[in-house]
């Protein structure tokens, strides 16, 4: 079940789970009425989320990717402390950026080809 962040936590807890947040992937989906569902990013390495007050803007950094929120009036996070599964932003033109979260793919260690 999601949970609605007041504004004033945003900046605190955006600090707070950017650190541990960090290698994860990341999908951003951005859905309006006017422009349908756009896949922003897909699976991208997770760097970092901060919120500027002063600026009014929300910024997720992704490898090779920076998404920009301007004007965000509501966040919506789902999972409990530093372990987030995914946030919704619904900014100022209700435009809802959902970013999904997942841990990266673990492969085995490839093994030594044998001498032969």
């Amino acid at each position: 079940m999601a949970k609605k962040l007041e504004k004033s936590q945003w900046s605190g807890y955006f600090d707070l789970i950017s650190k541990a947040l960090t290698g994860k992937r990341a999908e951003i989906e951005v859905a309006s009425l006017n422009h349908g569902d756009q896949i922003e990013a897909e699976w991208l390495p997770f760097h970092g989320i901060s919120h500027d007050p002063r600026n009014d803007v929300v910024a997720l950094a992704l490898e090779g990717h920076d998404h920009l929120i301007h004007k965000p009036k509501e966040i919506y996070i789902e999972g409990e402390g530093v372990h987030l599964n995914s946030l919704e932003v619904i900014d100022a033109d209700d435009v809802r950026q959902i970013v999904l979260l997942r841990d990266p793919l673990m492969l085995p260690a490839p093994t030594a080809a044998k001498a032969g």
